[in-house]
């Protein structure tokens, strides 16, 4: 049950954007951006990185060891280093080294697939904390309730 009434019908980080739409639009906006705007990475690879930053950063201190990711050998160097600079951002942005980026430039990512890996992960570890804090959580992940989001067309530039 949230700690705020949100509208009847709408679980999780749906209802909370709806429940102030001045900012739930916003965030969406942001969600939608950083999973479907222009830019270097695909939809899925987008995709993976936010499931796989929800799963880092939502669970609990007795099983975070599972939450190993993707099998690694399925992903191509790229993205396997993108996932790992993610997964930094996840404990604290401050994390992030030089060495660590340029090694996500070695495995072949470029300014614009850092930039947008580091602002997805820290956009995700937000909705996160906005979930929990308001104990707005589902059964759904607010990943999945975010993808929910992106095709509505009210949402649209």
């Amino acid at each position: 049950m949230p700690h705020i009434k949100v509208p009847d019908g709408l679980p999780g980080i749906v209802g909370l954007l709806a429940f102030k739409p001045s900012t739930g639009a916003r965030l969406a906006a942001l969600m939608h951006e950083v999973l479907r705007g222009d830019g270097p990475l695909s939809p899925s690879d987008r995709e993976l990185i936010a499931a796989y930053v929800s799963t880092l950063d939502t669970c609990q201190p007795y099983d975070c060891a599972a939450a190993q990711g993707p099998e690694e050998e399925l992903l191509d160097p790229r993205l396997r280093a993108l996932l790992r600079l993610a997964a930094v951002v996840v404990s604290g942005g401050s994390g992030v080294s030089d060495d660590l980026v340029a090694a996500v430039r070695a495995a072949g990512a470029g300014d614009e697939e850092i930039h947008d890996t580091v602002l997805l992960a820290a956009t995700f570890c937000m909705v996160n904390r906005y979930v929990d804090g308001l104990a707005a959580s589902t059964r759904e992940s607010s990943v999945d309730l975010a993808f929910s989001l992106v095709n509505r067309s009210d949402l649209a530039d």
